[in-house]
C-alpha cells in the first residue's frame, strides 16, 4: 500500500474514532485498516493513535501527523487532478439537506446546477436527521439551527428568519394574540425535537435578548410537515420559517400574528469534514446553494415587515 492510501486511511480513522466506522466508510475490512496504520507508525516511528475498547484518539505525534497528512492529501489530489481542472468539475457529491429546503428549494433548482455541470453526478440525501458525514461518507450537509460542538469544517452561509402563524379558523374561535403577554390563554402547536425530544419554547427577541415561553399545546409533532398541518387544522399557532407558509399565507389560509415579536433567525451552515481540501464541485455547489438559498428567502420575505 502507497504513503498517500495509507495517509488516507489514517486520517479517516481519527476523523470516525473509530476503526470499524473508517473500515466501513472506506469500504475495507477492519483488518486492512488496522494493518495499515500499524504500518504506518512502523514507517514514522511513533504511536499515533490511543486505543481503547470504546474510541479511538491521536496521540500527540498523531495529532501534529493528522494535520499534515491532511496536507500531503489534499497537495496529491491537486497534482492528480492539474489538468481535469481546466475543465468543468466532475465526479458524485453526496449531500444531505433538511426536508422541506429540499423538497421546495433545492430539488426544484437542481435542473439548473446539473446543466450548468454536466459532469457532475448528485447523491442527495433529504432528511431532518443529523447525518454522521464522515460514517456516510457525505460531502457536505447543509444545517439549520445553532450547531453542537464539531470537530467538522463550518461555512455559515445566511440565516432564515422565523415569522409567527395562525390560520382563520383559530383565530375566529380563540382570537388574535397581540403581545407576547396575550399568549398565556393561546395554544400553541408544539414541536418536539426529532433527535432530542425536546419540546421547543415559543420564542421571541426583546430587543437584543431572546425571551422564551413554554406554551400550552394539546398537540405535539416532530416534523416540519405535521408542524404545518396541524396549524392549517387550527389547532394552534406556530414558529416557521417564511418560506415554509409564503403559499399559505398568499391564500389566506395561514395569516401572520405579532410581527414585532418574531424569534432569533436561525443560522444556516454549511459542514464539510475537511479543512485543507474541498473538491471543486464541493466548492461549486456550496457557492451555488449558498446564492439559491439567500434569493429564495428574500423572495420568500418579501413583504413581511
Amino acid at each position: 500500500m502507497d504513503r498517500i492510501d495509507l495517509f488516507r486511511i489514517f486520517t479517516r480513522v481519527v476523523e470516525a474514532a473509530s476503526f470499524t466506522r473508517a473500515a466501513n466508510s472506506l469500504g475495507l475490512p477492519r483488518s486492512s485498516v488496522s494493518a495499515a496504520v500499524a504500518e504506518l507508525e512502523g514507517r514514522v516511528g511513533t504511536r499515533l493513535l490511543h486505543r481503547t475498547t470504546r474510541k479511538v484518539s491521536p496521540t500527540q505525534d498523531g495529532a501534529a501527523f493528522y494535520e499534515r497528512c491532511l496536507r500531503v492529501i489534499a497537495d496529491a489530489e491537486e497534482t492528480e487532478g492539474l489538468f481535469r481542472e481546466r475543465g468543468k468539475p466532475s465526479g458524485k457529491l453526496r449531500i444531505d439537506v433538511p426536508g422541506r429546503i429540499g423538497r421546495l428549494i433545492i430539488v426544484p433548482a437542481l435542473p439548473a446546477f446539473l446543466d450548468e455541470y454536466p459532469e457532475i453526478d448528485i447523491d442527495l440525501g433529504v432528511t431532518d436527521r443529523a447525518v454522521d458525514l464522515i460514517e456516510e461518507r457525505v460531502d457536505c450537509v447543509l444545517r439549520v439551527g445553532p450547531l453542537s460542538d464539531s470537530a467538522l469544517i463550518a461555512r455559515s452561509i445566511g440565516s432564515l428568519p422565523l415569522i409567527n402563524v395562525v390560520s382563520p379558523a383559530y383565530v375566529t374561535r380563540h382570537g388574535t394574540p397581540l403581545t407576547p403577554d396575550d399568549l398565556r390563554v393561546h395554544c400553541a402547536v408544539n414541536y418536539a425535537s426529532p433527535s432530542t425530544g425536546r419540546i421547543e419554547p415559543w420564542e421571541w427577541m426583546d430587543g437584543k435578548t431572546c425571551r422564551s415561553l413554554p406554551m400550552r399545546g394539546r398537540v405535539t409533532v416532530n416534523s416540519a410537515e405535521a408542524y404545518i398541518a396541524c396549524c392549517l387544522a387550527g389547532l394552534g399557532l406556530i414558529q416557521i420559517p417564511a418560506y415554509d407558509v409564503r403559499h399559505h399565507i398568499d391564500a389566506g389560509e395561514l395569516v401572520e400574528v405579532m410581527p414585532d415579536h418574531r424569534a432569533e433567525p436561525l443560522p444556516m451552515t454549511l459542514l464539510y469534514p475537511h479543512r485543507q481540501h474541498l473538491s471543486r464541485r464541493v466548492q461549486v455547489f456550496a457557492d451555488w446553494v449558498e446564492r439559491l438559498l439567500n434569493d429564495a428567502l428574500v423572495r420568500s420575505s418579501a413583504g413581511f415587515a
